[in-house]
């Protein structure tokens, strides 16, 4: 994969000129990564701990929703966590339904009806393929400004993505559809799709069920709705969150999914997030763009990115709390800290869920000349086939680790990089650890959850990116993935 910088924010296909959600989100990236490194180390403590809790027994509730299909067959993920107690959402209705995507029984369809006034924001895949509901969702979002957003439709089973103008009219009729049942315009429906890439969705299979499930519009399906967008995914994931804005509490929900061709800018992932805060379009994508760098940008399953990676945010402003037209508003610093840690929780379950993992795994470089160029050492390191079947083997083949550092093409100090397994060094200022211990380390790496830390001596940048091994269960899913 080519060297990136950050990018997060919603941008179109690489002909088209950039939108307005594009340059917000460029501008954002540019001014604000030492704040969002801050932001982040102010939040890393909590998160920190949140990860090394032992989980807790799932409910009979929780244990049902990770039963939930997915891909028939697959075993859940050893790192699965339980879906969360997730209350309404004030101006969110939910609703699924079964549109026949897929030959097995199970509900691929998801609408979600919200209240006027709504604002949204987005962030998208770079995918030079792209997909037609990305096309539509950044198309519509700088056409309104993200103002007024009254319905998403999401189905699973088919990607929409290389269809050319057959698959833009798709989603235009689906839009169409809705709008109509929802008395709103067709550019206040968001669309995202999931699935197969090449085929052109079956627009009929969604219009004609569109009755039945509206009638089961509810405030209270979170669950369901993280069920009904799974492909190989072998768990619901979702989150949620309270917040404080001048002293009213807010709520934040969210759900993703995504277990394979996940890597950073996006992942392949579909995410939906909802708060009944009150904030204004452009400070919701500020916030969206801001936050995805390191969350959703910083998690890697398999280095393969999406054509239809989406990350939808909703303000419905039905809380009690004042409405926010400014991101840096200081009324939002305890919201901003719980959607960054919100995101994160949804980000870290889908490389707990990547397809055959058996090991989460998070990758932190040190003393880089930058945090893009710690970001991409520590992807080099976290997508390397070598050290993830390393890991995979309970290896702590550390020297694996030095080859990806320099493979990264980024400035080291090779005479002062140090590498760490959890406390245990590996190597200091170059050379083998004089405390190197084998044992200590293989049994270390034998933990299902663990930690790298590398430092490379030149700067002050820093990153994190968190990601699993790389097992034959990665290549059984991935060898019969359209079967």
């Amino acid at each position: 994969m080519p060297r990136k910088t950050d990018k997060t924010a919603a941008t179109p296909a690489p002909e088209a000129a950039p939108g307005a959600v594009e340059r917000v989100g460029q501008t954002i990236e540019r001014a604000l990564d030492p704040l969002a490194s801050a932001l982040k180390r102010a939040g890393q403590r909590r998160a920190d701990k949140r990860e090394e809790a032992p989980a807790k027994a799932p409910s009979k509730v929780a244990a049902k929703a990770a039963a939930a299909p997915g891909k028939p067959g697959l075993a859940i993920s050893p790192l699965a966590v339980p879906f969360p107690r997730i209350p309404p959402i004030a101006g969110v209705e939910i609703a699924t339904g079964r549109a026949g995507f897929y030959k097995h029984e199970r509900e691929d369809m998801l609408l979600m009806r919200f209240a006027e006034g709504t604002s949204a924001a987005g962030v998208f895949t770079r995918h030079g393929v792209g997909s037609a509901p990305v096309d539509w969702c950044k198309r519509q979002l700088t056409a309104t400004g993200g103002a007024d957003v009254r319905a998403l439709v999401v189905n699973a089973g088919c990607a929409n993505s290389f269809t050319g103008k057959p698959g833009a009219d798709a989603v235009r009729r689906v839009a169409t559809a809705v709008g109509k049942r929802f008395d709103c315009r067709q550019r206040d429906v968001m669309m995202a799709s999931t699935g197969v890439i090449g085929v052109i969705l079956d627009d009929s299979k969604i219009t004609a069920r569109l009755a039945e499930v509206e009638t089961r519009l509810t405030e209270d399906a979170w669950s369901e709705a993280a069920q009904a967008i799974m492909t190989t995914d072998t768990f619901p994931k979702g989150a949620f969150a309270t917040a404080l804005i001048d002293g009213h509490e807010v709520k934040i929900a969210g759900i993703t999914k995504g277990s394979g061709m996940i890597a950073p800018d996006m992942a392949t992932m579909l995410a939906f997030v909802a708060t009944d805060a009150a904030i204004a379009p452009a400070a919701l994508q500020t916030l969206v763009s801001l936050y995805t760098r390191t969350t959703f940008n910083s998690v890697t399953v398999d280095g393969d990115r999406s054509t239809n990676d989406t990350l939808l945010l909703f303000a419905t402003g039905q809380s009690t709390a004042p409405k926010i037209h400014r991101a840096g508003d200081r009324r939002l610093a305890d919201f901003r800290e719980k959607l960054d840690l919100l995101l994160l929780d949804l980000a870290q379950q889908l490389v707990r869920d990547g397809e055959g993992a058996t090991k989460f795994v998070r990758v932190t470089v040190n003393g880089a000349e930058s945090p893009a160029s710690a970001r991409k050492i520590a992807r080099t390191i976290a997508e390397s086939p070598l050290v993830k079947t390393a890991f995979a083997g309970e290896d702590a083949n550390w020297g694996r680790i030095a080859m990806a550092i320099g493979r990264a093409d980024e400035p080291v100090a090779r005479e002062r990089i140090s590498i760490k397994f959890g406390d245990l060094y590996a190597a200091r200022d170059g050379l083998v650890s004089p405390e190197y211990d084998e044992a200590a380390m293989s049994a270390y790496v034998k933990k299902p959850e663990f930690e790298v830390t590398v430092d490379v001596g030149v700067g002050k940048g820093s990153a994190t990116v968190w990601t699993c091994d790389l097992t034959k269960q990665y290549v059984a899913i991935n060898g019969d993935y359209r079967s």
